[in-house]
């Protein structure tokens, strides 16, 4: 599958993965500061954003894609960034392709099973609620979307998936049936006998409980060189909320300055 992504800057080759019901427009903030030091490359991943759909929808599938970019485009021992549902597709690409990966940072994620959360739920309602034949703006798609999402973040998240088609009709660019046929896939542990013995820091959300105190050893035994960093009062959504934090932690981890602009 041909992914759509964005690409900034010159130098060591960094990826992005962005999480579920994620757009590689998200991360563009980031990207940009990372993209002077780094030849950045934000995608899209399949049915999300501007990427093909396809039925299929798993981490075997997802950690495909992302080989056969970096095939694609010659990257030579990226870095890799994934947020979330992201964050899973890296570390399961790093434990498959172990040599095709120099480094590895995820953000907000940690390799138990999870449960399908209200939130997730709650936005596929939404957006299955809207008729997209019937609306005139943006605004009365968030309208309809805030009787099931009370973040106003969350629900400028979720709007940044809606594009018009023509002048006259909307459309959502994420495949949501596709997404919410797989939804259990997405919450999938991470299984292996495999150990990525590359340098990976691991960054919660200090609001957050995708990553637990509980869950650092499990992680060390699969990623025994794992660094953690908590950035205090972030959510899940530490990219949008922390921006300057993260990329601070990133300069560290990295050792090379993430730049503010």
């Amino acid at each position: 599958m041909k992914l759509f992504h964005r690409k900034y800057g010159e130098g060591q080759p960094l990826i992005i993965l962005h999480g579920l019901f994620g757009i590689s427009d998200n991360w563009v903030t980031i990207g940009r500061r990372l993209a002077e030091k780094f030849e950045v490359y934000i995608l899209d991943q399949r049915n999300h954003g501007q990427s093909p759909h396809s039925d299929v929808f798993n981490y075997y599938a997802m950690v495909e894609d992302l080989y056969e970019f970096i095939e694609n485009h010659q990257l030579f021992n990226p870095i890799i960034i994934g947020h979330s549902m992201g964050g899973k597709v890296a570390m399961n690409f790093a434990l498959e392709h172990p040599s095709k990966v120099s480094k590895l940072i995820i953000v907000d994620m940690s390799v138990r099973k999870y449960s399908a959360r209200q939130i997730h739920l709650n936005i596929i309602e939404a957006m299955n609620t809207i008729d997209l034949t019937k609306i005139d703006s943006r605004e009365e798609a968030g309208d309809i979307l805030s009787e099931y999402i009370k973040s106003e973040r969350i629900k400028l998240f979720v709007l940044k998936n809606l594009y018009h088609i023509n002048n006259n009709r909307y459309g959502w660019r994420i495949n949501l049936k596709g997404i919410s046929d797989n939804l259990e896939n997405v919450f999938e542990e991470i299984k292996s006998s495999m150990t990525f013995d590359q340098p990976a820091l691991f960054i919660k959300g200090g609001l957050s409980d995708y990553i637990l105190e509980d869950d650092y050893k499990l992680i060390k035994t699969i990623f025994p060189l794992a660094e953690f960093e908590t950035i205090k009062n972030a959510s899940h959504w530490i990219h949008a909320e922390k921006p300057n934090e993260l990329c601070t932690l990133f300069s560290k981890f990295l050792e090379k300055d993430c730049e503010f602009i």
